[in-house]
């Protein structure tokens, strides 16, 4: 059976650079999932969850801005932040999004909505990404 190229790459550089045989992404109209031979294509990404599954295993990454391009046989995602789920903190990823909830519901004058809004999707995606629901 075929497998699908996945290439992560960040600013500092290249984070992933295996082969899957389903990768899911999480795009800024919905996850879709990409297996060899799907219709070529460019998105931008949401911050979410990079789904890639080998056989049984599956494996996560919390993504955050960027685009993905994909091609019959390769997805190559761009991206500002990657990070696996194994080396994510969960209790700081639930502090994060607990003083981001704070900082959107507390109303005040010097509040940047915006940027309290993608902390709670950073937030979010990260502790998605973590397999055990018991580190939730």
């Amino acid at each position: 059976m075929s497998k699908i190229k996945l290439e992560v790459r960040k600013p500092e550089g290249q984070v992933v650079k295996a082969e899957f045989d389903q990768v899911i992404v999480p795009g800024i109209e919905g996850d879709f999932g990409v297996l060899p031979g799907h219709t070529p294509f460019i998105t931008r990404l949401r911050p979410g969850i990079l789904t890639c599954i080998d056989n049984t295993v599956e494996t996560r990454w919390a993504i955050h801005d960027g685009f993905v391009t994909v091609e019959a046989d390769m997805v190559l995602i761009a991206c500002e932040i990657a990070e696996k789920s194994d080396d994510i903190d969960a209790e700081r990823a639930r502090e994060a999004h607990k003083r981001a909830e704070k900082r959107l519901r507390v109303k005040q004058d010097d509040t940047d909505f915006r940027r309290a809004e993608m902390a709670l999707h950073r937030a979010v995606a990260r502790l998605g990404s973590l397999k055990s629901d018991s580190e939730l």
